[in-house]
């Protein structure tokens, strides 16, 4: 199976609820799919289709994301700065999402797969009587750059 959402995957979904796979929401996945791993918010994915020429306004890419959210074939993740951003989901269904470092002065955000709360999880669900499906951690901080930066 695959890591991520193709563009027959995203038609499928579609169908599944009863949308249609319009030529914009399909530029907008696809504006994803050629940017793995970025986390992007409507403004960001505005400027990458400038860039190609393509000529879609904001509020198409804001319903496009809200849908794609809605169809979990994006996650909309908010990083404390106001702006949403949205990245492709994984496909696997019990496998959890990977975890965000932020920077607090600069704003870079580094990923990191290490799932240190397995124990958690499971003394949650014990005492709680609570299934777990997933979880996002998201740690705040300084980068090494902003601190070096800092020093000097």
């Amino acid at each position: 199976m695959a890591d991520t959402f193709t563009i027959h995957d995203l038609k499928r979904k579609l169908q599944e609820r009863q949308h249609k796979m319009t030529p914009q929401r399909q530029i907008v996945l696809q504006v994803f799919l050629d940017n793995p791993g970025e986390h992007l918010s409507a403004e960001d994915v505005r400027d990458l289709l400038k860039e190609s020429h393509s000529e879609i306004g904001l509020a198409t890419i804001y319903r496009s994301l809200e849908l794609l959210s809605e169809l979990s074939i994006l996650e909309k993740i908010e990083f404390g700065d106001g702006c949403a951003r949205y990245e492709v989901t994984n496909v696997q269904p019990n496998t959890h999402h990977h975890h965000h470092i932020i920077c607090e002065n600069c704003g870079k955000v580094i990923e990191f797969e290490d799932d240190l709360l397995e124990s958690l999880e499971d003394a949650i669900e014990k005492k709680f009587d609570f299934k777990i499906n997933n979880h996002q951690v998201k740690f705040f901080g300084i980068c090494k750059e902003c601190q070096e930066r800092a020093q000097n």
